[in-house]
């Protein structure tokens, strides 16, 4: 307790400063007219002041164009001020580099520009963010160093680029490539992240470890299950989906995210229903606790230990315009469609639209899916510096419900095709909608205001499924008992957030500032259990079920929270920066017998959720960083056999780290060293495996490395190794020191593609995965494990004008190997091709 009050009064007295530098607002909120921080001019007593004064205006860049000419390439940085800029540049081999203190990104789809192969005599172009407060341009030439001129006009800075080509050059200097730009990244390492501080933040300033998936990433994998993307970050497993659908759930360094991930920053829980792959741009992995600016899990087996935010595509200002067809094993075929552009001549409403069909058989006998997908936003640039976007997310799913096979150790003799339910009474049809309105204003230069409101639904109906009990004396006579269910979940979300910057002196304040509101229900109701036993190694189906005399069984879960925020990146100096955060949260939770309506129990909590971290930078390509963190999961929905609650799940991390970009900021990598304690962890009543108990305490620490980007043009690698002991380490029931379900203790990953840039095998690529899983128990009390395993992955594709062709192949050595969640065991596809065809215009 002295500790957790020490942070909170760090975190307090870290508040009430900024609040006191922050500029009050009139009650007619006549925010222009009230000067910032930044804007107060002061008398310089010394040099040392006046830098420092100069040093907090930064300036925004709010678009990159590439302008070619008969003989030179124009790049220019569109600011309003380009005369306060200091230009610092050197050359390294091939490459014309120019940093610029003082500035900042602020593209309209993320702060990266990058342009491979722009105009002849140049092989690439990238303007990004170096930190929180500096720009790199970096020219490539392709036989020698640029030659490159200064310009300054009405539409920003202007660098004039000529390039050094050979005399064999491919194409003449007087004639430029035609440029076409879509929006969509072809890096596999992504410079800044959303979800660890809920501002766009370089990842070398968050003192967290936090991986970024791309788009890249998924079109060369051609993953078209969410799940998939664990392969490429470590310290993640899958978990699988709810009847076997392609839910978005993970396990992060040893804990069960249940389902729980983030939608563009608001709350998407995905058991009831899947989610597409087709409007996603990049996934954002962090790790460790997220309680300080998200609040505490709204289910009861949330693990906590980690955060996972999808972050679909917006509109484009350019038309852009792609459609692709995947067919492959199975029967399985998927057309997608996606088109933006703007929709008004003067570009103030642009407009995105997503579609996708899925139809597929699956290796699972009796098993097959269909799916349809459509997701539509339009963007409004209400003024020069504020815009409104709505976006509609609506997927129809139909499958059949499998719950893979048992926890028990004959079931890894099964062949994985074998399906225990039911034929003709296994069928589940989920539907899910979200509608989504974010408002983006800036204040100033410094300031803007973020407001936001998400509502979804997701809905399973007319659910028919089997679950299994245990095997009989016989060890191969199951017993299973079938069930019907309806269930829904509906979440509302109403989020104000307000970030800015000024400073004190040489020291530069980042703070945001916020207030969320929620609203969650879980409703569902199940019919009696009927028994029907069957042969798992012989299965005979279309037995007649014998009744078990219970009661239809519903609950009613409603939960009601707020919470209010408050972060700090404080810049002490250029290259040592602390962050401060804390969030109070006040939830309010009620339960009701859906079958009487009776009120069975209401709950009210409060928690205090502080993180403190600190970062760094010897050089301007290495992050040393450390943070500790707690987090906090109510338990509300669980309740013992004597109907007692429960203590909320309290989470703590301790993590120390390294982040390393190389070659010229292509490729970055993370080490990242963890302890994650987690106490009052429910588990099954040993007694009535219905309820819970609150066992005790659980321990994951471990090590972790992760890398991504570009090694050479045209050679992109992801690839990813952990090592995590995930141990019971208190508890009344299960034995001190078992391992964590699900948890290898050795992981590899590795993706790899390379594509030709010239000669006549130009725009052939080829691809290669191999990923490693060691042994992992299947259940607490540890009782048996499945083998470890080795598998491989591969794809050749070819780009030729406006399309690309594409073969992936999963699974090449046919390994078996299983997805584990603690309930059942889910075997996982042998071989699979699928063969993809796009074009883009």
């Amino acid at each position: 307790m002295k500790q957790h009050s020490l942070f909170a009064y760090l975190w307090l007295t870290s508040t009430i400063s900024i609040l006191n530098a922050f500029p009050a607002y009139s009650q007619e909120l006549a925010i222009k007219d009230i000067p910032q921080l930044s804007e107060i001019k002061l008398p310089h007593t010394s040099v040392k002041e006046l830098f420092a004064q100069q040093q907090s205006q930064v300036i925004q860049v709010t678009g990159v164009r590439l302008n070619p000419t008969p003989n030179t390439l124009e790049i220019i940085l569109e600011i309003p001020a380009s005369d306060k800029l200091q230009i610092v540049n050197k050359s390294e081999e091939n490459n014309f580099i120019v940093d610029i203190p003082n500035a900042q990104l602020s593209l309209p789809n993320g702060n990266l520009f990058r342009q491979e192969k722009p105009f002849a005599g140049i092989t690439e172009v990238v303007v990004t963010n170096q930190d929180a407060n500096n720009i790199r341009v970096t020219v490539t030439g392709e036989t020698a160093i640029p030659k490159v001129e200064l310009d300054d006009s009405d539409e920003g800075l202007i660098f004039v680029v000529t390039p050094v080509t050979s005399p064999t050059s491919e194409t003449p200097a007087n004639e430029p490539i035609e440029l076409t730009v879509t929006g969509e990244r072809d890096t596999y390492s992504v410079p800044d992240a959303v979800t660890a501080t809920r501002t766009n933040t370089p990842l070398r300033d968050i003192p967290q470890s936090i991986q970024v998936i791309p788009r890249q990433v998924i079109e060369d994998r051609n993953v078209v299950r969410l799940s998939e993307l664990a392969d490429n970050v470590s310290g993640v497993q899958p978990e699988r989906g709810y009847g076997g659908v392609s839910s978005q759930g993970y396990r992060i360094r040893g804990f069960l995210t249940n389902f729980e991930t983030l939608r563009n920053g608001f709350p998407d829980y995905g058991y009831f229903s899947p989610r597409d792959v087709a409007n996603i741009e990049r996934v954002e992995f962090l790790k460790g606790p997220a309680a300080v600016l998200y609040g505490g899990s709204p289910t009861q087996y949330a693990g906590g230990s980690g955060l996972v935010n999808t972050v679909t595509k917006k509109p484009l200002e350019t038309p852009y315009y792609n459609a692709s067809l995947t067919y492959g094993s199975y029967n399985f075929i998927r057309p997608t469609l996606d088109i933006t552009g703007p929709l008004t001549d003067d570009k103030s409403v642009l407009y995105r639209l997503n579609i996708a069909y899925e139809n597929a058989d699956s290796f699972r006998d009796f098993v097959r899916n269909d799916s349809f997908f459509i997701s539509p936003v339009i963007e409004w640039k209400v003024g020069e510096k504020t815009k409104i976007t709505f976006e509609f997310e609506h997927q129809k799913y139909n499958v059949v419900f499998d719950q893979g096979i048992p926890i028990q150790p004959e079931s890894l003799r099964l062949p994985r095709s074998r399906f225990l339910g039911e034929p003709n009474f296994a069928n589940g049809n989920f539907t899910f909608n979200s509608f989504t309105y974010t408002l983006d204003s800036e204040f100033s230069k410094d300031w803007s205001f973020r407001q936001g409101f998400n509502v979804l639904g997701a809905k399973l109906d007319d659910a028919k499924y089997t679950y299994y009990g245990s095997l009989q004396d016989d060890r191969r006579t199951l017993n299973r008992f079938i069930t019907a269910s309806e269930e829904e979940h509906a979440n509302i979300t109403f989020q104000n957030q307000i970030s800015g910057k000024f400073s004190t002196g040489a020291i530069r304040h980042n703070v945001l500032f916020g207030v969320d509101l929620a609203y969650n229900l879980f409703n569902y109701i199940f019919a009696p259990d009927e028994e029907l036993p069957i042969d798992i190694f012989n299965p005979q189906y279309g037995g007649t079920p014998i009744s078990t005399g219970g009661e239809p069984f519903g609950r009613k879960i409603v939960s009601q929270n707020v919470g209010v925020f408050a972060q700090n990146l404080i810049e002490l100096t250029p290259n040592f920066k602390v962050l401060l955060g804390g969030r109070v949260d006040f939830n309010e939770y009620s339960r009701e017998d859906r079958v009487t309506n009776e009120l069975l129990d209401e709950q009210s909590d409060s928690r205090f959720s502080p993180r403190v971290g600190l970062v760094y930078q010897p050089t301007k390509t290495t992050s040393l960083y450390f943070n500790w963190t707690n987090g906090f999961s109510p338990q509300f929905q669980a309740r013992g056999r004597t109907n007692e609650q429960f203590e909320p799940q309290n989470t703590e991390q301790f993590e120390v780290g390294v982040k390393q970009n190389f070659l010229n900021d292509k490729l970055s990598a993370t080490l990242a060293f963890f302890q994650v304690t987690k106490q009052n962890v429910l588990t099954r009543d040993p007694v009535d495996s219905r309820f819970s108990v609150q066992t005790g305490e659980q321990e994951s620490k471990g090590i972790e490395f992760d890398i991504a980007g570009e090694i050479l043009p045209g050679w992109k690698v992801i690839a990813n190794y952990a090592y995590i002991d995930g141990t019971v380490t208190k508890d009344n029931r299960i034995p001190v020191g078992d391992r964590l379900v699900g948890v290898p203790e050795h992981s590899l990953g590795l993706w790899t593609t390379y594509e030709f840039q010239t000669g006549s095998l130009q725009g052939l690529g080829l691809g290669v995965g191999l990923y490693y899983v060691g042994e992992q128990e299947v259940r607490l009390p540890n009782t048996f494990e499945v083998p470890s395993y080795v598998r491989a992955d591969a794809s050749v594709f070819y780009r030729r004008n406006n399309y690309r062709y594409a073969l992936n192949f999963k699974n090449i050595s046919n390994v078996k190997y299983y997805d584990l969640d603690g309930y059942n065991i889910d075997p996982a596809a042998p071989f699979t091709v699928l063969g993809t065809i796009s074009v883009e215009f």
